[in-house]
């Protein structure tokens, strides 16, 4: 029997880079995948190509950051596949600038699809996983979640306010069976990060790096304790002068 047959899990920011990576990980391992994002075309071609590899995979476009959104895309995937036993909040926009220079609109742009969308679908994923007595939340934040970067401005606040939402849900449920980990990745090549100036891809991390931790923490042992964050960086520095 695969390592995560007879689970669901659901994948924000599942059409492409980590989200993509979790997703075809845990695919293959045997689980019902949804996968949700706000770009239709990437979440439906990700989707084909796992069904022929005979996964179990439904793309839903939605934006994470609505609460209808988040409302709908949990209904269709238990109408689907049956209660939610994994939720990966991955979906996240980059961006940041001095405090003093960071425009308004886009400062809460970024806040509402980093922190507000982890904690609308965590709400609403909570009540059946607490009711079941079991389920695993992983939360995909950043290294810069560790660090107070100059400039990152929203884009960091965003990812230390996910590594206290974490710890929040964690204490809350844990008496429920209910695991919380949260994932701090250096520097991966996605579709956000491809190109920069003088970062050394070669050097970087990549999607399935993270899926791999991403299987370990969701089927270790249950009385093992993972500290968290969680942070997987690369042994060279990636970025060149």
């Amino acid at each position: 029997m695969s390592s995560l047959s007879g689970h669901v899990c659901l994948i924000s920011g599942g059409g492409s880079g980590i989200g993509a990576g979790i997703a075809g990980k845990f695919a293959v391992e045997g689980a019902s995948v949804a996968i949700c994002g706000r770009r239709t075309e990437p979440l439906s071609l990700l989707a084909e190509k796992m069904r022929d590899q005979g996964g179990q995979v439904l793309a839903i476009p939605g934006d994470v950051s609505l609460e209808e959104d988040v409302e709908r895309i949990v209904a269709q995937t238990q109408a689907a596949f049956g209660p939610i036993t994994i939720l990966v909040n991955n979906a996240g926009i980059s961006g940041g600038q001095p405090i003093h220079d960071h425009g308004v609109e886009r400062w809460d742009r970024i806040l509402a699809v980093n922190l507000r969308g982890p904690f609308l679908l965590a709400r609403a994923v909570l009540p059946g996983m607490r009711s079941m007595r079991s389920g695993h939340i992983l939360q995909i934040s950043s290294e810069t979640s560790l660090r107070h970067y100059a400039g990152s401005g929203a884009y960091g606040v965003s990812k230390h306010a996910l590594n206290a939402l974490s710890e929040y849900i964690q204490k809350e449920n844990q008496d429920y069976g209910i695991r919380v980990d949260t994932i701090c990745p250096g520097m991966v090549v996605t579709e956000m990060t491809r190109g920069r100036p003088n970062l050394n891809e070669d050097l970087c991390l990549y999607p399935e790096d993270i899926a791999e931790l991403a299987h370990f923490l969701v089927t270790r042992r249950a009385n093992i304790k993972i500290g968290t964050p969680v942070l997987i960086q690369t042994m060279d520095n990636p970025w060149q002068k």
